[in-house]
């Protein structure tokens, strides 16, 4: 986990206090179980809670960090396929939506043609009248 979060040995060991050295982060690398205050210590070190060092598994951190960041082919094949489970809206609403608004302004737009068509009327027929 140190190395997925970018830190050295000798880094980690600064972080843990003057007990700790670089090859004393190496020793307890290779240990299978390490005590749980030393476990809390390392986590507030690498600023990660407990369960996550706990809970660790390499392959799966690197497999997600290879497939799960924006941009990357599988998410991109995941929206080509219609697999997108980020969509926060129904599409066919919002397109009614769309449907919607389009009818009202051309309703409007209708109604400011039939009233500028009035109007003109109106116009000639005065024009007519002063004739």
């Amino acid at each position: 986990m140190r190395e997925m979060l970018g830190m050295k040995q000798d880094a980690l060991a600064s972080e843990l206090g003057n007990d700790w050295n670089q090859q004393k982060i190496s020793l307890l690398e290779q240990r299978e179980l390490i005590d749980p205050p030393i476990l809390e210590e390392v986590a507030k070190a690498l600023k990660v809670p407990v369960d996550a060092i706990k809970n660790f598994n390499e392959e799966a951190a690197i497999f997600n960090i290879q497939h799960n960041y924006e941009g990357s082919n599988s998410n991109v094949a995941s929206v080509l396929n219609g697999n997108n489970n980020h969509c926060t809206f129904n599409p066919i609403e919002k397109l009614i939506e769309v449907v919607e608004e389009n009818r009202k302004l051309y309703a409007a737009l209708l109604k400011e043609k039939d009233d500028k068509i009035s109007l003109m009327e109106k116009l000639l027929s005065e024009n007519k009248g002063n004739k």
